[in-house]
């Protein structure tokens, strides 16, 4: 997502294939390509035109990435393989998109349009758990999309609405406005960084071959018998116990939910005591 430093952006444009105006360039800077979205092509280009695959266009390029990212992994990922997947040329890609990096930007969108609006109605706490809980299963199902939104300006159509309903939602807290961006970093870069190791945990332990228990149960065992470990291990053991839980999963949504209450109340504090 946009960054909480950042003002609040434009409404988004309500198709993919809608391209925002180009801002003009410093002709003395050199060229540089910053998003898909802010490059302008002609509409043929992302539609099927005469000589392309049948069937073929920029939706269902899009679609078949991030099958192939959440299959296979970011590090695997490339045009060719894409092709093989559509049973399609390599260079027909090109027709829709002008760069791989245009591509998993489009994809890295596509995924942010899984969250649903929060519901108006409820209250603004409500709203901001609604939207923190999706954001963190999205970083979870998608765990390529993490690397991606630290990389791309996250200005595509479903990224902004998602930025617009997080940003409506600290506002209604009654924070002052000088407050709110700090409010929004300090809940949204906390299940960004915790829904990234989440989603990297599951990655691993299935690329183990194992379960997360498993996994944990083989990572403790190995702390164990590195002496200069096992003193900080041990001398944490008696928070592990009081974490409550019989399972990683169980563990780990104890201390999300408890971590996103803590912030919660935070921010009804700082407003009271500002009021």
């Amino acid at each position: 997502m946009v960054s909480a430093a950042d003002p609040a952006p434009e409404p988004a444009p309500e198709a993919a294939d809608a391209s925002p105006p180009v801002r003009t360039a410093d002709a003395s800077l050199p060229a540089a390509r910053s998003s898909v979205w802010l490059v302008r092509r002609p509409a043929s280009r992302t539609r099927r035109s005469e000589g392309s695959p049948a069937g073929l266009d920029r939706d269902r390029i899009t679609a078949a990435t991030v099958r192939l990212l959440d299959a296979e992994g970011l590090a695997k990922f490339s045009m060719r393989r894409l092709a093989a997947e559509l049973d399609v040329t390599a260079m027909s890609l090109y027709w829709y998109v002008d760069t791989k990096d245009d591509l998993l930007e489009l994809a890295l969108d596509s995924v942010y349009g899984e969250i649903p609006a929060p519901r108006q109605d409820a209250p603004w706490a409500d709203r901001l758990r609604e939207l923190a809980c999706e954001y963190r299963a999205l970083l979870v199902r998608h765990v390529w999309a993490s690397s991606l939104a630290g990389s791309f300006l996250n200005i595509g159509p479903h990224s902004l609405l998602f930025t617009r309903a997080v940003q409506d939602v600290i506002r209604a807290t009654g924070l002052p406005l000088r407050r709110q961006t700090g409010a929004l970093a300090a809940v949204f870069q906390f299940v960004y960084g915790f829904g990234t190791i989440e989603g990297d945990l599951r990655r691993r332990s299935a690329a183990a071959g194992v379960s997360q228990d498993e996994y944990f149960r083989q990572a403790m065992t190995a702390y164990r018998s590195e002496p200069s470990i096992k003193q900080v291990v041990d001398v944490s053991q008696d928070l592990m116990d009081a974490r409550g839980g019989d399972t990683v999963e169980e563990m780990r949504e104890r201390d999300f939910t408890f971590a996103l209450d803590l912030l919660i109340a935070g921010i009804e504090a700082m407003r009271d005591r500002t009021a």
